[in-house]
């Protein structure tokens, strides 16, 4: 009675089939419906990306835009040849209009280049040439011949030049520190315009720093892609050595799984001491150094990170980060060390499987394509959607009026009540919107091609998921192994899935998706929420992202389990998550053990080859390596090529590693299967392989497995 009821609870095992032989190829399509929604939803998905590419101008992104809406240098445009930005006033740059709207309430135009030298207006009309220098700093057409009060009355010209240099395409006074902290411009620390008003060269600062709110990620941006175009040919070099690395690992693992196992432990263990020493050495020397004993706190942000690698404090918190990475690594090594025996005679089986079916390691190359088109696709229909608002015009002045900040029409301006209510008021380019209804809904699009982005990353990934699924399972479900594979088992586990079962993987995309939009939801509300004083609402926010955190894990568990029996029975994705869920749960024990420590030790050999080639480059690309120190380039920051071949030899390593995984949990599934519908006898003797039938202590009476 107490048995029945368990098994009701947690279904019941499976029964034994003489006719069951592995993956089933007489099948039927499932989900239909999720299927025809997919694609539905893939022709909304193209629609919106031609609607933004014929809307949208990446340009805006690319050059500085004038107070008329107009790009500086653009090709083929008669600003080709003005490729700066400049400021009539900077000093208004420094008004908080400019954090809210990210534009500076003054006349702005495209120049050739930057003024190099100071000279107010009175005095550039007293020599003809001064005069044609002033010119090419004023608005087109400008009467140069009239007097200067009339001529900053039209806001034509501004009434003085400072000295300025190109800083992200604009010109932005070139300012100096000497010692003491006094700030000059061409050696002058105050000086008057036109209207006698005295400019002080720390206010001059201030508006700059103001004026470049917004293009100050910009300039770190340029820095690191002039390091890219530097380095990226040894980048290039890492990830190829990324890639060997981890196809010798996958194969050296297969030959000596169990040394390598424990080599790959010890040499993680070793790797990371290297790490805490290293940090001490460097904690070490810097003390009693100048300046080294600051701390991070008030150093505060900073664009040139290798600031950081000067103070005590980075290199101290370095250091106790991985003593606490060594520490959990040891414990865990000790608690779990009689389950690693178990683990390894998985890998080992993964390992053969994979020796079997070789193109397996070749697809995760399919679906980083298939990922990088999903991505590109994502990008530059964002990039388009962010672009395609149409130029906003508003009313900018000095003096108390009315109209200020309203929406105006350039063209019409100068003959509106506007000019005759306020004087100094001017119609200059705000910022790119639109009142159309196609810019109404441009967050929709956005939103739209987010959720979208999800659901076709997950497809493409579920995809994998069941190929390889369905290929490992033809290995295992083979009695006589290899000669009972089937022939191409990665190809033809492929077309089931694309032919049978888009259904299947859409639903349980889309499942995932769902969860992760309402995440990435949460996190925009906890953005907006940062100043709040509720700390009601925040708790409440804390738990709700905790809590979408963890289904997203559970989902991601379940989906994998779901896909390999997707690619087993053939059945549609409600059914096959259940099977796979009810049969994990009659196996608690096993599940939590043997899955979880495989992915532990598949970790460490991610592990591994990360800080091996993360060493190796951090040696290059810091010089520090004799014999070919004049071959590492010249950089901005060092840390842009390392971090980005630490991250490529991740990817690279989790591809190969994922084949793996996918592998150990697909011959996991069908060895529980095995278990509850065999028996070892004659009849309905076991498909495992005699390895695994030792470490059950089971046999099979009067048959022999092929080991």
């Amino acid at each position: 009675m107490g048995s029945g009821s368990y098994h009701g609870k947690q279904g019941d095992p499976r029964k034994f089939d003489p006719t069951f032989k592995g993956p089933i190829y007489n099948r039927g399509c499932t989900d239909i419906l999720c299927c025809i929604l997919f694609i539905l939803a893939l022709m909304g998905y193209f629609a919106v990306g031609i609607l933004a590419w014929s809307q949208g101008d990446p340009r805006k992104v690319l050059y500085p835009t004038d107070s008329k809406g107009q790009f500086c240098g653009q090709v083929g445009s008669p600003l080709e040849k003005k490729p700066l930005l400049f400021y009539f006033n900077i000093l208004k740059c420094a008004s908080p209009l400019v954090l809210l709207e990210f534009q500076c309430p003054t006349t702005q135009i495209c120049v050739e280049r930057c003024p190099d030298k100071f000279m107010t207006l009175v005095k550039a009309l007293r020599k003809e040439d001064d005069r044609e220098y002033y010119k090419q700093f004023c608005k087109e057409g400008v009467d140069m011949t009239k007097q200067a009060p009339e001529i900053l009355k039209n806001g034509l010209c501004p009434s003085i030049l400072t000295p300025s240099k190109n800083f992200t395409r604009r010109c932005l006074p070139a300012l100096e520190t000497l010692k003491g902290g006094v700030v000059v411009v061409d050696n002058k620390t105050t000086f008057t315009d036109d209207l006698g008003q005295n400019i002080n060269a720390t206010d001059l600062l201030e508006a700059s720093k103001k004026s470049n709110v917004v293009v100050e990620a910009r300039a770190v941006a340029m820095r690191i892609f002039e390091d890219y175009t530097q380095s990226w040919h040894w980048i290039l070099l890492g990830l190829v050595i990324a890639m060997l690395v981890s196809l010798m690992f996958i194969l050296l693992l297969r030959c000596l799984a169990g040394v390598r196992v424990w080599v790959m432990i010890i040499m993680v263990v070793i790797v990371i001491g290297y790490g805490i020493f290293h940090c001490y050495m460097q904690y070490a020397s810097l003390k009693g150094q100048a300046g080294s004993d600051v701390t991070i706190k008030d150093l505060g942000l900073q664009t040139d990170f290798s600031v950081y690698l000067q103070i005590q404090q980075t290199w101290l918190a370095f250091m106790i980060i991985l003593c606490i990475v060594e520490v959990v690594i040891i414990l865990l090594l000790i608690f779990l060390r009689k389950r690693l025996l178990i683990a390894i005679a998985l890998i080992k089986e993964a390992s053969k499987a994979i020796g079997h079916v070789m193109s397996s390691l070749f697809y995760p190359l399919l679906t980083f394509a298939l990922l990088s088109l999903v991505i590109a696709y994502w990008g530059i229909t964002a990039v388009f959607l962010s672009t395609s608002n149409e130029p906003v015009y508003k009313v900018f002045n000095t003096t108390e009026c009315m109209y200020s900040r309203d929406t105006c029409n350039p063209e019409t301006f100068n003959s509106s009540n506007i000019t005759t209510e306020c004087p100094d008021a001017e119609c200059l380019f705000a910022f790119y919107g639109g009142e159309t209804l196609y810019h109404k809904y441009l967050i929709l699009f956005q939103f739209y091609n987010l959720f979208l982005f999800f659901w076709c990353a997950n497809f493409v990934t579920a995809l994998g998921q069941v190929t390889l699924a369905g290929a490992f399972a033809s290995y295992y479900w083979a009695f006589k192994k290899p000669d009972d594979i089937p022939a191409f088992p990665v190809f033809n586990s492929l077309g089931r899935a694309l032919r049978y079962h888009t259904g299947s993987l859409a639903f349980g995309s889309l499942i995932l998706a769902i969860v992760q939009v309402i995440r990435v939801i949460l996190e925009y509300l906890d953005q907006k929420l940062k100043g709040a004083q509720n700390k009601c609402a925040k708790f409440l926010l804390s738990c709700l992202k905790c809590c979408f955190w963890c289904l997203e894990k559970f989902i991601k568990f379940l989906n994998r389990n779901a896909y390999i029996m997707v690619a087993i029975y053939g059945k549609n994705f409600c059914t096959s998550a259940k099977d796979a869920f009810f049969l994990l749960m009659r196996n608690i024990i096993r599940v939590a053990v043997l899955d979880k420590v495989t992915d532990f030790l598949l970790f460490l050999g991610k592990l591994l080859i990360v800080g091996i080639v993360g060493i190796c480059s951090f040696f290059f690309f810091t010089g520090k390596i004799k014999i070919v120190e004049d071959a590492a380039p010249s950089l901005n920051y060092y840390w842009v090529p390392i971090l980005t071949v630490v991250f490529g030899a991740y990817l690279i390593a989790h591809g190969f590693f994922s084949v793996y995984a996918m592998c150990v949990d697909t011959l996991f599934l069908c060895f529980l299967e095995d278990l509850e519908r065999n028996d070892g006898t004659a009849d309905r003797p076991y498909f495992m392989p005699e390895r695994l039938l030792s470490i059950l202590k089971k046999s099979n009476e009067g048959v022999k497995t092929v080991d």
